[in-house]
């Protein structure tokens, strides 16, 4: 079994292990951090899928536990379901010793967490991702919260889980299209922080399309260490975790207005194209490294192109209300070359790249 640990000892030491293994499900219960019950709150789809096993696993071991259920997608990230999550954990009579487990994707970890973070002022809470965006991004780091009509991810905490489990057997049943949104966030840790992993990634493509659990194994692995490095350094994005937002400048406005239409992959990936193409014309990332990242990209699917109907103009406004805006500011973590970011002068890991050079970037895409 691999283990990743995430070392954050500030006010308070939040340091937990990511495990990484095939068939960990099965082992979930053994793992646990100790707790009088827990809830399992997963969507509809995983909670037929896998939540009722893990519950039944549980019950078995003689740990008391709920499933807790909401309709599957984006538009359940909100704060709506997350107050009928409480009110469930409410009747449930789940306490302050008490503890979480968030079984599911993006959305399910955001949530849980986002309730664990707020639910009798903080309760214990572990992560178990079930598809491959979550495993490699969402899962580690803390960051919990709720789409808003301001925007994604806009209402939230930092709140640290006790624990992640990753079991990548569980991504057999993933359609094609979730799998390759996942490969998204594994190219962009590559480009950000790991020149040998991104040539594995050129390898096996073909096997990480697949599925193939081996391939992805090690590939999970050095992916949740590239984002427990960042988060042991800069646990609230005070600096450096800003790298991690790599394509998502772009990216969280293009999935506003096309309506969570396009994935979140799929707009990670557009995002890192055109973030790239603002790099490349501030003459901080090569063409040839931009290309290769590119490529790698549409090997995996990618079409890189705005979504119909969504139009440069419109992308920056959504942008100025990125949380990463600075007096008025949009500011990008940009690659300096495949394997490291750029840090400016004054020792920052954002940038303020012009108006008008975005606009030159976004009109190449559409």
């Amino acid at each position: 079994m691999r283990r990743i640990r995430v070392k954050l000892a500030g006010r308070k030491d939040d340091s937990y292990t990511v495990f990484v293994q095939s068939g960990l499900l099965d082992n979930i219960p053994s793992l646990l951090p100790e707790a009088a019950s827990y809830a399992i709150i997963s969507d509809r789809r995983v909670a037929d899928l896998y939540g009722g096993k893990l519950a039944r696993n549980m019950r078995r071991r003689g740990l008391k536990c709920r499933l807790v259920s909401f309709p599957a997608g984006e538009r359940s990230k909100s704060r709506t379901t997350k107050a009928r999550i409480e009110n469930e954990l409410f009747a449930g009579n789940l306490g302050r010793d008490g503890c979480i487990i968030a079984l599911g994707g993006g959305v399910t970890g955001d949530l849980a967490g986002f309730v664990a973070a707020t639910y009798m002022r903080g309760v214990p809470y572990v992560q178990a991702p079930t598809s491959l965006l979550a495993m490699v991004d969402s899962s580690v780091g803390g960051k919990v919260a709720v789409d808003v009509p301001a925007g994604k991810n806009m209402v939230g905490a930092f709140y640290q889980p006790s624990a992640v489990f990753i079991d990548p057997l569980l991504l057999r049943t993933l359609p094609v299209a979730q799998l390759r949104a996942g490969l998204a966030e594994v190219i962009k840790h590559a480009v950000l922080a790991d020149d040998k992993l991104f040539r594995i990634i050129e390898k096996k493509a073909e096997k990480l399309l697949e599925a193939d659990p081996e391939a992805l194994e090690g590939v999970l692995a050095k992916n949740c260490a590239i984002k427990a490095g960042v988060v042991s350094q800069d646990e609230r994005e005070g600096n450096l975790r800003q790298v991690l937002n790599y394509g998502h400048t772009i990216a969280h406005a293009v999935e506003k207005l096309s309506s969570y239409r396009t994935n979140h992959g799929e707009a990670v990936a557009l995002g890192m194209a055109v973030e790239a193409d603002i790099a490349s014309r501030l003459k901080i990332f090569s063409n040839g490294d931009m290309r290769r990242q590119n490529e790698l990209l549409h090997k995996m699917g990618f079409k890189l192109k705005l979504p119909k109907g969504v139009k440069p103009t419109e992308i920056m406004k959504v942008m100025r209300l990125d949380k990463k805006v600075r007096a008025g500011k949009v500011r990008m973590a940009l690659p300096e070359r495949i394997g490291k970011m750029h840090k400016t002068k004054n020792g920052q890991w954002a940038c303020a790249p012009t108006p008008k050079t975005v606009r030159a970037a976004l009109e190449k895409f559409t």
